[in-house]
């Protein structure tokens, strides 16, 4: 009967993959997991499962590290909303604009990567950014939208996963909490930082394009074709200086990506699409937060700053910069203390699907381990999968999840689980194997047509969704592809 502890997790991937609703997909996954512990102590176990599901979520909730991880999901949607709605974000940007540090293609590319790179803590926040305020120089240097779809994509969700301040790295820290793996769940994270080689390449591959100014595959002959039309066309009419409202092609790109089952959010890109005010908005945020987080991991980690509570650190962290952010924006007399309530609610209201997703994920893991579920497929694996192959597999079931979905932290929920007592029970360097795991999720995110990311940016650069995930596409394959054989040699190297 042990193999029947693999059905929660094969359910969950069967749901999102017919469904594409990982919320939905993470509930049958923990009632299926309850009840299949219920049924070896109850006659009714359709009830009891009902009643564990239940209990189990109370039970993940009132643990001291998950309560945390959960308060910080809603606080930095209050934060975010608060450096959004400033018009930091915009005021920033412009000061570099108007520094004369935007003369040339390579300073317009090399200036929207560090605009994604510098805004680390939330990656759709750094799409809109970076792809709004940088459309008009991309027309201007005659880059298509294409290209710039490309760079903002391939570098917001790889520098959240290797910066990992953000709640990308509280997020994968809760999922590993609950486990005994040797060392901190810390030191684990940041050791993934050097093996998440699809990051490292997709990062890889924008930087080639910035400083070599060259494209290929689809996005090339879209770039010869353009070039051969007068500037003068529709295409190069698109957005104003001040990106002051949304095109008649970005609502077509809002169209496309409303057909599909994952649609962009255009509240945050309006929401985005604001007057510029003082950087100071945007820079004493997040300075604030950045370093709150290295003097609250210190303190935690009683002088280590690898053995601190990342956990504790980053709600900490986050508190501190909410209320800097707040007296900030009061003092400034810009915002009444009603009004800074109202915007922080609202923050905090986007983000309640995506703490859903963070509960449940917590939910599923602690069930599975209790049914054992980790300990049988490392028995499987264990016994018919070569201990090389074990790690590349992690990245393929990663890619092929996080790509059906469209989501990589729904990826991360399911494999997650799966993944650390193959850790334990093999041996398997932890780094390598989460790196895998994260990598996976990453790379089918960017490939993917329905991801959120890959929507916002498409609106944001504006560029049709279809153009940027066909122009995309081979980079990403390439991408893949060198991952995939990094993996397999360190782990002939490692194991």
């Amino acid at each position: 009967m042990e193999w029947l502890s693999i059905l929660p997790p094969l359910i969950a991937i069967i749901l999102v993959l017919w469904k594409r609703e990982v919320i939905l997909a993470l509930l049958a996954a923990v009632f299926t997991s309850e009840f299949l512990l219920a049924l070896a102590e109850h006659n009714n176990a359709v009830f009891y499962g009902g009643i564990g599901l239940i209990e189990r979520v109370v039970s993940v909730v009132i643990s001291p590290g998950n309560a945390r991880i959960l308060i910080f999901s809603l606080l930095i949607g209050a934060l975010l909303a608060y450096v959004r709605n400033s018009g930091g974000v915009t005021a920033t940007v412009e000061k570099l604009v108007n520094k004369g540090i935007a003369k040339s293609r390579r300073q317009v590319g090399s200036l929207t990567m560090f605009t994604g790179v510098v805004i680390f803590i939330e990656s759709n926040l750094s799409v809109l950014t970076a792809g709004i305020l940088s459309r008009d120089l991309f027309d201007k240097f005659k880059m298509s939208r294409a290209r710039l779809a490309f760079i903002i994509d391939s570098t917001s969700a790889p520098v959240c996963i290797l910066i990992l301040l953000n709640g990308w790295g509280a997020y994968i820290l809760a999922l590993l909490s609950n486990y005994d793996l040797g060392q901190s769940s810390v030191s684990i994270l940041w050791g993934t930082i050097a093996f998440n080689f699809y990051a490292i390449i997709a990062l890889l591959m924008v930087m080639y394009t910035v400083f070599f100014d060259k494209v290929h595959g689809p996005l090339r002959k879209l770039e010869l074709s353009q070039q051969s039309i007068s500037t003068s066309t529709s295409y190069t009419k698109t957005s104003t200086v001040n990106n002051s409202v949304l095109t008649q092609e970005d609502n077509n790109v809002s169209q496309n990506s409303h057909s599909t089952n994952q649609p962009a959010n255009n509240d945050n890109l309006t929401e985005s699409i604001v007057a510029p005010t003082k950087a100071r908005f945007m820079i004493i945020p997040l300075l604030t937060m950045v370093l709150s987080m290295f003097f609250f991991m210190y303190w935690t980690g009683n002088g280590d700053i690898t053995q601190g509570s990342g956990g504790k650190s980053v709600l900490y962290a986050t508190c501190v910069a909410l209320v800097v952010t707040y007296y900030l924006l009061f003092f400034s007399k810009r915002y009444r203390h009603d009004e800074l309530v109202s915007v922080g609610f609202s923050g905090i209201a986007e983000l309640l699907p995506l703490v859903t997703i963070v509960l449940l994920s917590l939910t599923l893991g602690a069930s599975l381990k209790d049914l054992g579920t980790g300990i049988f497929i490392s028995g499987v694996v264990g016994d018919y999968l070569p201990l090389v192959l074990v790690v590349p597999m992690l990245f393929i079931a990663g890619a092929v999840i996080s790509f059906s979905t469209g989501t990589s932290w729904g990826t991360f929920a399911i494999l997650i689980p799966i993944g650390v007592p193959l850790i334990q029970s093999l041996g398997l360097p932890p780094s390598l194997v989460i790196a895998a795991i994260l990598g996976g999720g990453i790379f089918g995110d960017h490939c993917s047509p329905i991801s959120d990311t890959t929507c916002v940016s498409a609106i944001a650069s504006g560029c049709d969704l279809l153009e940027h995930v066909q122009t995309q596409l081979p980079y990403a394959l390439f991408g893949g592809a060198v991952t995939l054989c990094a993996y397999i040699l360190a782990s002939v190297v490692m194991l």
